[in-house]
């Protein structure tokens, strides 16, 4: 079997490995600094704690674990279970048609009428691609059953087939339904746990779980990996790390003000230029009021937010496709030519929500943050308005945040928000909450084009002792623990073999100096190395060596 790593993932070499911790380690330090105190939380969660919170995109992605024991002996029993209760559910409506003479001449046409309904219908998107394909198929094989039932009403035949697919449309949506709810009956049967998406709900079900023995307001950082079935691109993977630093328990905007600083410190330190985009989801919700699509909400921001993917052409052909109004598009046209002040955008916006009282507070929200990391000396071109950022996640509520490098043509290398109500669907209301992430992968791959990891982010070894067997072995040993002592690396090559290939080894393990130690230099307690980037060869006293 040719080995080979699973879609979506790597494996990390000592220099990567190196660099990685390099990233870490000031993260962890700054979020130390600004008084964040670490988590870990488990790699899987129950299959409940995360559904429902990233989406309907979101949910798609989340990688279920299957359950163990013999669940699969009597899956199939419980699949034909599924298949029969769908075919008696649509037999019982093609019969309801039958009875009440809305029927055609044509069973064939009728049964793809139906497929074609199950396809461009809204309700159809709400289905998987395995359901879909078994309610397309479970519809073809119908066929011959209702060509059956409507033999017995040969005599009440109708023309119009498009009036008897629309009119037993309306009947088969709460089918799609049913298929839908016995799907996910049968998910629960063989997967109730999953990997976790992201760090942002786990973290909220600790907080639900432990709130009666937290202090509040609760500062808390963790670095871990999470998983999400995407399709893996540059910077993108299926296993990857988040970096992540919240606060629940404050209503406060100095929260927002600080986790600005937060970014900008970590980043400054790292040497990576960024801009860091902002937005509130209050000004989204006043945007959908202002164009009369607040039943759209969710439609708009999942559209708006791809606007860097797919541009402008793009974004209409998706609202309109996900059936908002031409004329409700219009009135948003502005939104695609934004000018670079923040602040007079803004102003613009106060002049459109005037009596909308939702997008009247999130401007509000948006001009203190604004206006406070003005203050504290944050210079504009760092920290932008972006009307269009929306972050296609349910659970914000308050501030968005996103992150980008200014000089590597990359997504977001950051990203966060306020979500207030996330702790809500576990039990436990008023707790808000706020959080940012660092996304380390793409950060890494940042780093590594601008050139940014300093010599010392790399793994490396100062000294490799060359072996040349008998006493000297058991001396260079000794000598060795001495510098571990003193946090100094060093190893003993492993052979007594010939000298040419110790230095080959120490070359290519990137060691740049190779320690001798024989008899000569026992007899005079003195070491003798190599420099080999230098070329230089020196004896200095055992006490020298040591001191260093």
């Amino acid at each position: 079997m040719k080995p080979s790593l699973a879609k979506g993932t790597r494996d990390f070499t000592a220099q990567e490995v190196s660099r990685r911790k390099y990233i870490i380690n000031i993260l962890q330090n700054n979020f130390e600094l600004f008084g964040f105190q670490p988590l870990e939380t488990p790699s899987f969660e129950n299959l409940s704690t995360l559904t429902g919170k990233y989406g309907e995109e979101g949910d798609r992605l989340i990688f279920k674990i299957l359950n163990s024991g013999d669940f699969q002996s009597n899956l199939e029993e419980k699949l034909e279970k599924y298949d029969q209760n769908v075919r008696e559910l649509l037999i019982n409506y093609f019969n309801k048609i039958a009875e009440n003479n809305i029927v055609v001449n044509d069973v064939d046409s009728y049964v793809e009428s139906l497929r074609l309904y199950f396809v461009t219908d809204n309700l159809f998107k709400v289905l998987d691609d395995n359901e879909k394909n078994f309610v397309e198929n479970s519809v073809y094989r119908l066929g011959p059953l209702v060509k059956n039932k409507l033999n017995e009403y040969l005599d009440n035949l109708i023309d119009d087939k498009d009036v008897a697919a629309r009119d037993f449309s309306r009947v088969i949506s709460k089918t799609v339904l049913n298929i839908r709810a016995n799907s996910q009956t049968i998910t629960k049967e063989i997967s109730d746990k999953a990997l976790r998406y992201d760090l942002t709900v786990p973290f909220a079900r600790f907080v639900a779980m432990n709130h009666g023995k937290l202090t509040f307001p609760f500062k808390r950082s963790q670095i871990q990996p999470v998983w999400r079935a995407d399709r893996p691109q540059k910077g993108r993977y299926r296993e990857f790390y988040q970096c992540d630093a919240d606060v629940v328990g404050s209503e406060s905007l100095l929260q927002e003000v600080e986790l600005v600083q937060l970014y900008l410190k970590s980043f400054a330190d790292l040497k990576v230029p960024v801009t860091i985009h902002m937005n509130n989801r209050k000004i989204l919700s006043g945007l959908a009021e202002y164009a009369g699509i607040t039943d759209k909400l969710i439609d708009f921001t999942v559209a708006l937010d791809k606007l860097d993917k797919i541009g402008k052409e793009g974004v209409v052909k998706e609202l309109l496709e996900r059936e908002i109004a031409q004329e409700s598009i219009d009135k948003l046209d502005f939104l695609f030519s934004q000018s670079d002040d923040a602040l007079e955008n803004l102003l613009q916006l106060k002049e459109k929500f005037a009596g909308n009282e939702i997008g009247l507070k999130g401007v509000e929200e948006l001009e203190y943050v604004l206006t406070q990391s003005l203050n504290l000396g944050v210079d504009m071109q760092n920290l932008v308005f972006n009307i269009t950022l929306a972050r296609g996640l349910d659970y914000y509520t308050g501030a968005i945040f996103e992150v980008k490098a200014d000089e590597v043509a990359m997504g977001s290398i950051g990203g966060g928000g306020r979500y207030d109500n996330l702790t809500e669907v576990f039990g436990v209301k008023n707790i808000p909450g706020i959080g940012i992430s660092f996304g380390l992968d793409r950060i890494y791959l940042v780093m590594e084009e601008l050139n940014l990891f300093p010599e010392e982010a790399s793994s490396k070894i100062e000294y490799l002792f060359a072996n040349s067997g008998g006493e000297e072995t058991t001396e260079a040993l000794k000598l060795i623990i001495q510098l571990r002592a003193k946090g100094i690396s060093a190893e003993l090559y492993p052979e007594n073999a010939k000298i040419n290939k110790q230095f080959t080894y120490a070359e290519k393990k990137g060691i740049k100096k190779v320690v001798f130690l024989g008899e000569e230099e026992l007899k005079n307690n003195t070491v003798t190395f190599k420099d080999l980037e230098a070329g230089e060869k020196k004896t200095v006293s055992l006490d020298e060596f040591l001191g260093q």
